[in-house]
């Protein structure tokens, strides 16, 4: 594997995500799993472009990220403590491994 290092910063990880064509998602909690805190994800490429419509003519997903604005994301992310560990940068690749953990 990789070696990895942690971001936290918001310029940063904004940066991070858009070199990658991602955007910041929530998928909500589950009461089956007993959790009420939302997912936090970034999503990448065409998933990030998906239809967002929600109309009354369609069902929830309940299952399927939402994509949310960067301050909702931050701000989730600020009161929870987290990081986000990606890969280190290498030239002429562009990895998209990620994962948020607890700082």
């Amino acid at each position: 594997m990789a070696e990895t290092r942690m971001l936290t910063g918001h310029d940063e990880i904004r940066d991070w995500a858009a070199a990658r064509m991602g955007a910041p998602a929530i998928r909500q909690a589950s009461a089956a799993i007993g959790n009420n805190e939302p997912f936090l994800l970034i999503v990448f490429d065409q998933r990030a472009y998906e239809d967002q419509d929600q109309g009354q003519d369609r069902p929830t997903d309940l299952g399927a990220p939402e994509i949310v604005e960067w301050d909702e994301w931050f701000e989730i992310f600020d009161r929870r403590n987290l990081g986000l560990v990606v890969a280190k940068d290498v030239p002429g690749v562009r990895e998209s491994f990620h994962e948020i953990v607890a700082r």
